[in-house]
């Protein structure tokens, strides 16, 4: 064997020693032992790909989309597993987006240009406490509406009004509604809103709010949110709470535990992408406190749909733009 094979079939055993395993063996290593380590690899990894693609029906247009898709997914898992294999406080795992890379999925599923939330004044009246330790509106009883799935479209921002609005009519009413996402897409772009290219919580409730024959100002007036006290208050006292946040490359391999980030930014310039916060909760090994949060990529994301975000540090800018109308 050859001293740069050797070198190479060296660097393949660490790569394997953290589960990560090249798709394809480089030109400089082409001998016996080292090709029949590659293939048994890839053959591994497209046994992968295929039970992931019949678990989420994926089907593509010819054998050099396969074969691209094919090496993203080996990619994406490879991070997946790279990731998992050190120390953090949450876990990543396969999802409906391993065969994307990061800029396709922020094409498809975010919001198509950062939004600003520093526009709108909040106005929420924090209450006097004490707050519970944990709230889950979802043990509470009917006041949250099943995970949804917006598809091709950036079109996050709708679900979480329609969730924040759904629950919140819910716990003053006693009844659960599913609300229209699709009449927001189609009717608010007055209210700086776009449709599939993006918009934001605070400005549909403003569209609700004057829209006359569908929610009136005497009906559903708006708070805003702009810190994690008040919205511990708000979630603790009212209902939950539409909130954006910045979402980087990591976030869409989520699979289980408290989200944090080094990457995200906390400031209001770069949302992107709007959720549902149900609750809030501490970590019971580590003490980790941490919002518990709908999201509107369909149920096989994530912690059944749902994923735990760490709380107290306005984390990815999640303090920043959150809202929530008054029912």
């Amino acid at each position: 064997m050859s001293r740069c094979c050797a070198a190479v079939c060296v660097f393949s055993a660490l790569i394997h020693a953290a589960g990560l395993t090249p798709l394809d063996p480089p030109e400089a290593c082409l001998g016996v032992g080292c090709s029949r380590k590659y293939r048994a690899a890839a053959e591994t990894h497209e046994y992968d790909f295929k039970t992931w693609m019949s678990q989420h029906r994926k089907r593509y247009d010819g054998i050099a989309e396969y074969r691209h898709r094919l090496q993203i997914f080996t990619q994406n898992q490879r991070r997946i597993r790279l990731h998992n294999a050190g120390d953090h406080t949450f876990k990543m795992g396969l999802s409906p987006f391993t065969d994307l890379t990061f800029g396709e999925f922020k094409k498809s599923y975010l919001l198509r240009e950062p939004q600003n939330c520093s526009a709108t004044a909040g106005n929420h009246l924090v209450g006097s406490g004490p707050y519970p330790d944990s709230v889950d509106w979802r043990k509470r009883g009917n006041y949250v509406t099943p995970v949804k799935n917006q598809g091709n479209c950036g079109s996050c921002w709708t679900f979480s009004t329609t969730g924040c609005l759904e629950s919140a009519t819910a716990i003053t009413r006693g009844k659960l509604l599913l609300l229209s996402e699709q009449q927001l897409i189609d009717c608010a772009q007055a209210f700086n809103n776009h449709g599939c290219d993006g918009g934001l919580p605070s400005q549909a409730f403003e569209y609700i709010r004057y829209n006359t024959g569908i929610m009136t100002e005497e009906d559903y007036p708006y708070k805003g949110v702009y810190d994690e006290k008040a919205m511990v208050d708000a979630v603790a006292r009212l209902n939950p709470v539409s909130l954006g946040f910045e979402v980087t490359s990591d976030f869409m391999h989520y699979k289980e535990g408290v989200y944090t980030s080094s990457v995200c930014k906390n400031t209001t310039e770069t949302v992107n992408h709007a959720v549902l916060a149900v609750g809030y909760g501490v970590e019971e090994e580590g003490g980790t406190p941490y919002w518990i949060v709908k999201n509107s990529w369909g149920p096989t994301w994530g912690m059944d749909g749902y994923f735990l975000i760490e709380r107290g540090r306005n984390m990815c800018g999640l303090a920043a733009c959150c809202s929530y109308p008054l029912v």
